[in-house]
């Protein structure tokens, strides 16, 4: 078991369910501990802590809404006092994970909805990042959560997809930003996950997991572990040289233009 003075820290926000839990729960695998928050179920996030410990690990959970970006000051004085009851005065990852999803039509949507999701999927990662600059070591690493349909278009999610684009260039300018503090910054972008975003309506609907299934080259929707594991790879020493970079993880989802869309079959020789 690694020692108490060389351990490892996450911090990693939405971590009481979805990918973020899976995150979480990876990590602990490997004998990082975990700061993560939760919006408002604390029996949920009590079971996250538990299912860390049994893995070996340390685990706090930490209410926050990502959307209320007046209450960072609290939070980061929440995360002192965790940092301090796990023994040190900084942490070593970063997961800008949190976030909510769109599926309205863009004739339809309104203001206030583009207001919430940019508050969440977009400022509260931007300046929740700003706030805990000084709790992160040096030679750290970041990772921001964006979504597979800032390369290709998913019908209706148009606001949400405008501001994960914001997320990932975000990655970029810190990427650049933070260098000379040997802290290196990326994107992940998950494909079709099954979980419970979106009303989980890939890992409820039958026909929406088979549909995307079919225009995945791996044969099936992502699971959570799917990006766990590949976040908690990617949070070690071995990677930190990858910066700046958007990380696809979606088993090769629409890397070819279906067949049916070009006509191919009836003009084939």
């Amino acid at each position: 078991m690694t020692d108490r003075f060389n351990r490892k820290i996450a911090l990693i926000t939405g971590g009481s369910r979805g990918l973020g839990r899976s995150a979480v729960l990876s990590l602990a695998k490997r004998g990082i501990d975990s700061i993560f928050t939760y919006n408002s179920n604390r029996a949920e996030a009590e079971r996250v802590v538990a299912a860390a410990t049994e893995r070996g690990a340390k685990a706090v959970a930490l209410q926050l809404n990502i959307g209320a970006a007046r209450t960072f000051d609290g939070f980061v004085a929440e995360v002192r006092s965790a940092l301090s009851g796990l023994g040190v005065d900084r942490f070593d990852y970063l997961v800008n994970n949190a976030g909510i999803s769109s599926h309205t039509p863009f004739t339809k949507v309104t203001e206030d909805e583009l207001d919430t999701l940019y508050a969440v999927n977009f400022k509260g990662a931007f300046f929740l990042t700003q706030k805990l600059l000084g709790l992160i070591k040096d030679g750290g690493q970041i990772v921001n959560i964006s979504s597979g349909v800032t390369r290709f278009v998913n019908p209706d999610s148009v606001a949400y997809a405008t501001l994960k684009g914001a997320v990932e260039v975000f990655t970029r300018y810190l990427a650049h930003d933070l260098g000379p503090r040997n802290i290196n910054v990326n994107t992940v972008a998950p494909g079709a996950m099954q979980t419970d975003f979106s009303g989980g309506v890939i890992r409820d609907n039958p026909a929406v997991n088979k549909l995307v299934a079919g225009i995945t080259a791996l044969g099936r929707a992502g699971l959570p572990e799917d990006i766990g594991e590949m976040l908690a790879s990617l949070l070690s020493d071995a990677n930190h040289w990858v910066n700046a970079q958007r990380i696809e993880v979606s088993g090769g989802m629409l890397i070819a233009v279906p067949l049916s869309a070009t006509n191919f079959a009836s003009t084939a020789p």
